[in-house]
């Protein structure tokens, strides 16, 4: 069997820090997996980035995964990431939460 390439971030020993952004969708889609696409991209580029895992059925689930809180507070200010979170608000999620956790401790297994 082929190993697929991981779908789980490889991030370094702890502490780190995790923003987990959980949301709803609205019916409307209008230029949503673009914008999505961008902020991928764009988050990959930031200082103190250190992965993501998403996944979405009814519930969308997205965890960044950051060195430090001052790393996060500089991702939330970039413009086109403020853009993206206003474009959210108004047309694509009916609701969100976002958290901001330390990651203390992190264990895993793989093939």
């Amino acid at each position: 069997m082929k190993k697929e390439e991981s779908l789980i971030a490889n991030t370094p020993a702890p502490p780190y820090y995790a923003v987990i952004f959980s949301s709803i969708r609205t019916e409307i889609d209008e230029g949503y997996g673009k914008m999505a696409e961008e902020m991928v991209n764009l988050a990959e580029k930031q200082p103190g980035y250190l992965g993501h895992e998403s996944a979405r059925e009814r519930l969308g689930i997205t965890v960044s995964y950051w060195e430090s809180l001052e790393s996060i507070r500089n991702w939330k200010m970039v413009s086109e990431h403020l853009f993206a979170q206003r474009m959210g608000r108004e047309k694509w999620y009916s609701s969100y939460k976002t958290r901001i956790c330390l990651v203390e401790r992190d264990y895993g297994f793989e093939f």
